[in-house]
């Protein structure tokens, strides 16, 4: 049997740690995602705009499932070169959560383009940093009209019944925006 290589263990190591820093900075996001729906408005400095007002949240479970696909739809966007929530074949997060195996009401499959479970951002130095985007929300001040914000965070009834999240996160120098990062927050029963 030959040896590995030097430099093929020099590459699995590199590949790895890369993995492996990678998932601590979705970790991260995922937790200061948490904190901030724990108390928003202790966050408004950070984000950029006041949360005053904004009400504790439940804390959101990590779900490998949502992690799975929210990670395919930042892989794509990247490779694909675009940023929409209808990817180029014409679904939306709806129609890949179902299809990977979560639960979701029937009527939310009727139209494949659908999605009501997904906030997409580009750009960013890291994982925590978009979050930090999506939940400054362009500088919206009204609440109501923060979409991201909305859904990150649980303001109104229908987001805050949320209560899975996945994230995925890329990191490609030479696509359009360099990095993506893709939220899916749901709970199998609405």
């Amino acid at each position: 049997m030959k040896k590995p290589s030097l430099l093929l263990f020099i590459t699995l190591f590199f590949t790895q740690a890369s993995i492996h820093s990678q998932n601590d900075l979705v970790k991260e996001a995922f937790l200061y995602l948490n904190k901030v729906r724990a108390n928003p408005s202790s966050y408004s400095n950070e984000v950029g705009v006041s949360l005053s007002g904004i009400k504790s949240r439940h804390a959101l479970k990590w779900n490998d499932t949502l992690a799975k696909v929210a990670q395919a739809k930042a892989e794509d966007l990247a490779k694909n070169e675009y940023f929409d929530h209808v990817d180029l074949k014409g679904y939306g997060m709806n129609y890949y959560v179902a299809k990977a195996g979560y639960k979701l009401p029937k009527e939310w499959l009727d139209d494949p383009s659908a999605n009501y479970v997904e906030s997409l951002a580009a750009g960013s130095s890291d994982p925590k940093a978009a979050i930090i985007q999506l939940l400054n929300d362009n500088d919206e001040k009204d609440h109501n009209k923060a979409g991201h914000r909305v859904h990150l965070l649980g303001i109104d009834e229908f987001f805050g019944k949320g209560v899975d999240i996945g994230i995925g996160w890329v990191n490609i120098p030479n696509s359009e925006y360099t990095t993506y990062l893709v939220v899916v927050i749901a709970r199998h029963t609405w």
